[in-house]
């Protein structure tokens, strides 16, 4: 039987760190300010201070002095704690606090905690990191110490490429986070345009470089060829097709092993012939697994837009100047009515949207491909007009549309036009919805029998009249393909 008292312990270390009568070093960090320790603690609880106290003279008090003026005094403070006392409070703790004291934790070399907070911010705080994607991504292979987080990024790039490879700092992105991303056997991306992100990557390492490729010299692609030396083993060369083989990696075959380029011309003339260099498997791709049911739409499930598409929406709603990011969306779009689904009465869309505040219609128009749509921040009611100067239309990007189209209400008195009002004889109908006079207007100019107002019969037009600009080049009048309703609803 063993009795363990690490309650007790633990505060006696913590009394120690507090007595100042018996230390030998002095750590120096940020703002000057000052820590005192002992070396036999430190050395015993952290391979760093093992090495930094080698290599540090004692003065002539036999004390030793450490700078490390990267980090502050609130985060040391933890760390010595950790060290002297195996505690770490983190009650009511800032995420980029626990952030900051896992990248010392990784510094100092204090695995155990290093990996704890790794999790936790994994776990509790996975919508921060990805906030934060790309300052967390490049600070995680600073040091080597972060493989929970990176393959927690790993996972999320490998889906969505775009994230790094198509980012302004791709070429700044540190030589292990490459490596790490080009290892993935999932990584969403043709091997060919792999192999040129690599080679650009590889270029803007040389500065000095020619800009035109036919004045290399040998020295040039030796220069290239050792910038890359960890990366060109990663790629598929054997997935790549003939004509890009001859086309985008010809090029640079001096920067390719002899055996490995005569094993390719091989391969484009006898592909069916082993070769004599390691063909690395093909990328596998993701593919989505269907439930056997589905009972319930997932958060944003559109037959017309994609996610990309509401994180634009999702920026018009907050007013801000950059458009969110596919993780940092603060927006759920939750589905009230598909026409496809529902119908394209103008009955229905009262019979499901009536009340309903906060929403985005979406219409996808019929022949064109066009999406168009407007944003009510009102309850949706059988009124004149709602007045409001938050609502705004637009035309989504989208096909042969290169640009979205974001036009805010001018006249907030005509913002909202929702109007359902039958007559003395409930037979004819004011049967129509849209947003301003004319400027996004669904459903027929005059009474129409309420049952024959249906949206896909051509009753739908755009005509600039109370609302910044026009989001169509005409005026004409389109029918309706498909349209969504959704309720835009707060998340963070």
């Amino acid at each position: 039987m063993a009795f363990k008292f690490f309650d007790k312990l633990s505060q006696n270390f913590i009394e120690l760190l507090n007595d100042k009568d018996d230390y030998n070093v002095i750590i120096k960090i940020k703002n000057e300010k000052s820590f005192t320790a002992h070396s036999n603690v430190l050395k015993c609880r952290s391979p760093y201070f093992r090495k930094e106290l080698e290599n540090v003279t004692s003065n002539k008090n036999n004390i030793k002095t450490i700078n490390k003026r990267n980090i502050s005094d609130q985060i040391f403070d933890s760390i010595l704690k950790y060290i002297y006392g195996g505690i770490i409070k983190l009650e009511n703790a800032e995420t980029i606090f626990i952030f900051d004291l896992m990248m010392a934790a990784g510094e100092f070399e204090l695995e155990e905690l290093t990996e704890k907070l790794e999790i936790l911010l994994i776990e509790t705080k996975s919508s921060w990191l990805k906030s934060h994607f790309s300052q967390v991504y490049r600070s995680i292979f600073s040091k080597n110490n972060f493989k929970a987080l990176e393959n927690f990024f790993n996972d999320i790039i490998t889906k969505h490429p775009s994230l790094i490879f198509d980012a302004d700092d791709f070429n700044s992105l540190q030589e292990s986070a490459l490596v790490s991303l080009l290892k993935q056997d999932n990584l969403q991306l043709e091997e060919v345009k792999i192999w040129e992100y690599t080679i650009k990557w590889g270029i803007a390492q040389n500065p000095a470089l020619p800009t035109n490729l036919e004045e290399w010299t040998n020295e040039n692609f030796t220069a290239l060829k050792t910038s890359l030396q960890q990366c060109l083993p990663y790629i598929r060369y054997f997935q790549i097709s003939g004509a890009d083989i001859w086309n985008k990696l010809k090029p640079y075959k001096k920067i390719l092993d002899k055996q490995l380029w005569n094993d390719l011309k091989q391969y484009l003339v006898v592909p069916d012939q082993q070769v004599k260099s390691k063909v690395l498997p093909p990328r596998t791709a993701l593919v989505q697994k269907l439930p056997v049911r589905i009972t319930e739409p997932p958060k944003l499930f559109s037959a017309i837009i994609t996610y990309e598409h509401a994180a634009e929406i999702s920026t018009w709603i907050d007013h801000k100047s950059s458009i969110y990011s596919l993780f940092n969306t603060p927006y759920q779009f939750e589905l009230i009515l598909r026409g496809s689904r529902d119908g394209f009465t103008i009955r229905t869309f009262w019979d499901k949207c009536h009340g309903h505040f906060d929403t985005v219609i979406i219409i996808k128009v019929e022949g064109t491909n066009e999406i168009l749509g407007g944003y009510n921040p009102l309850s949706w009611r059988k009124e004149w007009w709602g007045k409001t100067k938050n609502s705004f239309i637009f035309s989504l990007k989208n096909g042969n549309v290169r640009n979205s189209i974001l036009s805010r209400v001018k006249d907030s008195q005509y913002a909202i036009w929702s109007q359902n009002i039958t007559n003395r004889f409930s037979l004819i109908q004011d049967s129509n919805l849209g947003f301003g006079h004319n400027d996004l207007r669904m459903g027929p100019d005059r009474g129409n029998i309420f049952e024959h107002v249906d949206f896909t019969d051509n009753v739908c037009y755009c005509a600039k009249s109370d609302y910044e600009i026009p989001i169509r080049t005409t005026t004409d009048k389109f029918s309706i393909e498909d349209y969504e309703v959704f309720k835009v609803i707060k998340t963070s």
